[in-house]
């Protein structure tokens, strides 16, 4: 018999902040705001830090920072009046120093922090993590993972990072060859060769989850689920396997199919012998009534179909 000490603990984590600063903080994110919640950095940190002691409170057992959108192209293109030019990226440090300062003080006493980090997607203008339709300086496997590498070096030089972090967050990845280039980013080394502030060696245990927009159940790219999970899980595709692997900013009501499917691919890679271990399953779906969200707009709308069964219920 399998004693309750046997079972895999549920670890709650926190979502949706950029939805609570709007709806409870009157916090607004138009084109003017290309870091979207990681902009209170910049020009309210109290208010980021309030929304964030909220989930703290709850508490959550992981709290993900305010770094989704954090990219040097996002920086670049935030204007305000201390920066009229945008923020150059020699200025983005302290900003993400904070960023993680903050979510250490709003969590819990056992909980922990997980940067977050979202796709090349968030970065663009519109956003793309829910269509997958990159720029073709973005379209490969080794150009994603040129740019998901230069991204984490932003974060090396903050000090005591790999202990002030306890995990990384990949988050709405909508394609096959940006699954892979997280994976490629995180490369193994000598431990002698290791700086203590490196995040790309594997020794920070690291997610990704996947986003399933449409009305079916493949990537934005089109890729099914054996093909994702593959690209997650396979070590032919890198030494450095996630600790966890999950779906997020996806539907509530596909989510148990969903699973179902990611559990039949992950059975069929461990019968073939391609995995050590079992990964940690990291689900954090909308939590919507159908709302779809406009990455234009940077706002929820309900479906036309919706809209007419509120206005008319007899329709």
């Amino acid at each position: 018999m399998t004693g309750n000490d046997d079972l895999i603990p549920v670890l709650f984590l926190d979502g949706g902040l950029g939805t609570s600063l709007e709806d409870n903080y009157g916090v607004k994110f138009d084109e003017h705001t290309p870091l979207w919640s990681s902009h209170l950095l910049l020009n309210d940190p109290d208010t980021l830090r309030a929304c964030q002691k909220d989930f703290g409170n709850i508490p959550v057992d992981i709290l993900l920072t305010a770094t989704y959108q954090v990219s040097v192209e996002a920086f670049s293109r935030t204007k305000t009046a201390d920066y009229p030019n945008g923020i150059r990226r020699s200025g983005i440090l302290p900003f993400l120093d904070l960023a993680i300062s903050i979510a250490e003080g709003a969590k819990a006493s056992t909980a922990c922090v997980a940067l977050s980090l979202g796709p090349y997607g968030a970065s663009m203008i519109p956003s793309q993590e829910y269509s997958g339709r990159y720029d073709a300086e973005h379209d490969s496997v080794d150009q994603l993972l040129d740019w998901h590498r230069d991204r984490l070096q932003l974060f090396q030089p903050i000090g005591r990072l790999r202990y002030r972090t306890s995990y990384i967050a990949f988050e709405t990845v909508p394609r096959i060859d940006e699954i892979k280039a997280i994976r490629k980013a995180f490369s193994c080394a000598p431990s002698s060769d290791r700086s203590p502030t490196c995040t790309t060696y594997g020794d920070v245990p690291f997610w990704i989850s996947c986003v399933f927009p449409g009305d079916d159940y493949t990537l934005p790219d089109g890729s099914v689920v054996d093909q994702v999970v593959d690209a997650l899980l396979n070590p032919v595709h890198s030494e450095n396997v996630p600790w966890g692997i999950g779906i997020n900013c996806t539907k509530i009501a596909k989510i148990p199919e969903l699973v179902r499917m990611y559990e039949s691919a992950v059975s069929r890679l461990a019968s073939a012998g391609q995995l050590k271990e079992q990964p940690t399953l990291v689900l954090y779906p909308d939590g919507t009534n159908g709302e779809v969200y406009d990455t234009t707009t940077k706002t929820w709308h309900a479906p036309a179909s919706q809209q007419a069964s509120t206005d008319d219920p007899f329709g």
